[in-house]
């Protein structure tokens, strides 16, 4: 700049965040209007009129409207949804967004329960679909999801079941960002139809004889019965826990955690023979 050049007292400033703001309102607005018009439209066939067209071919009357939010790539949107007298609307823009609503909370839940942290599914949702979730959607939605896991784990056991596999895995979990070992007790009946169902599952306890007497208390209290064996290792709470709640039921030590024990103290080139002689004392009958 010379000093014959005027100065420039005013610089005009391109905002290119409010820009960019303006435009996307400017579609979402597009967007929204679109879609009401689209369901006025698809109102009107429904009637075989229009909105105050009097005409004897009319097949129904309007009752008015109701507010409903659908979430967009533009952004979220108010659609008016009309409602008739004699039938109820249907459109397929909200079976759209029905699908996606729930695959969305699907994904949310998954995400969920594979340990992501709540920040990491907010930026994930982000990414895909334009929309950052809230830490309380996502808390509802894991109320949602225990209030069935409850559900289950507390549903009438109906039938008898003769024979009932018990046994506790140890599963890693995500937890205030550190992983930590989760004990996991596991109940499997056998049916009088053979088949086999996931009796109960419990979180939290120890695999000792107080965790496995609260858990067969539960089974039993929600009508586990018929008991005729109870296959488990040979952990010695789960025994005794066993013979006090199905005293009638005799108990057989698992054949896989036998043979486990078994190889762990057997040399890798005996192993082979070792298990061929277990398989043939096994598949011999009772005498």
């Amino acid at each position: 700049m010379t000093k014959d050049t005027p100065k420039l007292k005013n610089v005009i400033e391109i905002d290119e965040a409010r820009i960019r703001d303006h435009l996307g309102e400017l579609v979402r607005g597009s967007v929204e209007e679109t879609l009401n018009a689209l369901l006025d439209a698809e109102a009107d066939r429904l009637c075989n009129a229009g909105r105050y067209e009097r005409t004897e071919a009319r097949r129904d009357t309007r009752a008015g409207t109701y507010q409903r939010k659908l979430q967009t790539r533009a952004g979220k949107v108010t659609l008016n949804m009309p409602k008739l007298r004699r039938q109820t609307f249907e459109t397929a823009i909200i079976e759209r967004y029905r699908r996606r609503e729930a695959s969305v909370e699907e994904a949310l839940i998954e995400m969920y329960l594979a340990g992501v942290s709540v920040r990491r599914v907010e930026d994930i949702t982000e990414a895909l679909w334009g929309t950052r979730v809230s830490p309380s959607t996502i808390s509802e939605l894991n109320k949602k999801v225990y209030k069935h896991i409850e559900a289950w784990r507390n549903r009438p056991i109906e039938g008898e079941h003769p024979y009932v596999y018990l046994d506790g895995i140890v599963l890693k979990r995500s937890w205030a960002g550190e992983v930590r070992n989760v004990s996991v007790l596991v109940a499997i009946g056998v049916g009088e139809d053979g088949f086999r169902q996931v009796l109960g599952i419990a979180e939290g306890h120890k695999e000792d004889r107080s965790g496995w007497s609260g858990f067969l208390k539960h089974l039993k209290a929600r009508g586990l019965k018929g008991v005729r064996l109870i296959i488990s290792d040979a952990c010695m709470g789960l025994v005794a826990s066993a013979g006090e709640y199905f005293p009638a039921a005799q108990w057989q030590r698992c054949t896989v955690h036998f043979y486990r024990n078994v190889f762990s103290v057997v040399p890798n080139k005996h192993r082979r023979l070792v298990s061929d002689m277990l398989k043939a004392i096994h598949a011999c009958e009772d005498s």
